[in-house]
């Protein structure tokens, strides 16, 4: 079923209700007696935990694992798996700017990129009242892992030229990517950029921004929607992120929403950003309840506010963390009377 993604922003925007969309797919793994490797190798499997929890919760979206190993591995890079931790690249695949130029722009479904576009389209049939998307890293983020991160942040000064060809190339496989995700029947992606929050505004427009525009200028229309993740401490990044021009964008607990909110346009959507890790993973229920009540009131003002977790929530969590958090936003949309 098609979802005009337009209209589910106005929804969203215009309702009395607020809404919650946490970045949970690892949450299922407790829901369907898998682990790590079963949904990173498996789309189907992975496609089985979104269900599940579509089934459980009432998210306003669902999205597939933000995996920020399966690109850098489609190009080469070594991966180190686990069954109960997410994959991690280890290891530096382009040492200089010869083999940037040289590097070869991997066919979609190389590496693991099927098992993701195999887990989204799964997905998008089994779940039609709401939207579903894809995840993949962002350019500058993606750069990173192949180049190894300390000598890319180092490049952007010595060796700028290094630093953008890889980016060209990172690019053009991640559009072709987003393009694969969205004709298998998604309705948008979260681009992952995390790395981005790492370096300066100017850094930022000039080696992150500048190429997510391109993938948002692809693939974005009514029917497709870009959201943009930065984890890092974004607050003064915020214009260059909006520059995008994605339709929603997604925050880490590293930020105050309240240093944010008063960035976004009205007609733009955000989402963020209790702490995955020691909200969800460590909290009690009542101390998850208490805080997503807090975040919902400190956000009343704005109506394109979406919760959610501040990154993808871990391997791990308690069920019971997650119908805490769910309880928490149906108590404050229909409090007793």
């Amino acid at each position: 079923m098609k979802i005009n993604m337009k209209q589910w922003k106005e929804n969203v925007t215009q309702s009395d209700n607020r809404f919650a969309f946490p970045i949970m797919t690892y949450v299922g793994l407790s829901l369907t007696n898998m682990n790590v490797l079963d949904v990173i190798k498996d789309g189907r499997k992975q496609s089985d935990c979104m269900q599940a929890l579509a089934s459980r919760y009432s998210s306003v979206g669902f999205v597939t694992i933000m995996d920020l190993s399966v690109e850098a591995e489609a190009f080469g890079a070594q991966v180190k798996y686990s069954e109960n931790e997410p994959p991690t690249v280890i290891g530096q695949l382009v040492p200089d700017r010869s083999v940037a130029l040289s590097l070869s722009i991997p066919d979609i479904g190389a590496g693991r990129t099927k098992v993701y576009i195999d887990a989204a389209q799964l997905a998008a049939i089994a779940i039609q009242d709401r939207p579903v998307f894809g995840c993949h890293i962002g350019p500058f983020s993606l750069a990173g892992r192949l180049g190894e991160m300390t000598r890319i942040f180092m490049n952007l000064i010595s060796d700028p030229g290094m630093v953008h060809a890889l980016l060209e190339a990172c690019t053009q496989f991640l559009i072709n990517y987003a393009k694969a995700y969205k004709a298998a029947g998604t309705q948008g992606i979260f681009i992952a950029e995390p790395a981005a929050g790492l370096i300066s505004p100017t850094q930022c427009e000039e080696f992150s921004s500048r190429y997510v525009s391109r993938i948002v200028a692809e693939v974005q229309d009514d029917n497709f929607m870009v959201v943009l993740h930065n984890c890092g401490n974004t607050k003064k990044l915020v214009p260059t992120m909006l520059s995008t021009g994605a339709q929603g964008f997604h925050f880490g607990n590293a930020v105050n929403m309240m240093d944010i909110m008063p960035q976004i346009p009205e007609h733009i959507l955000a989402f963020g950003n209790l702490d995955p890790a020691t909200v969800f993973k460590q909290g009690t229920p009542e101390e998850i309840k208490a805080k997503t009540a807090t975040l919902f009131e400190k956000m009343s003002g704005y109506r394109n506010f979406v919760l959610s977790s501040g990154c993808d929530i871990p391997p791990g969590t308690p069920i019971s963390s997650i119908d805490a958090f769910f309880k928490a936003v149906e108590e404050y949309n229909h409090p007793k009377l």
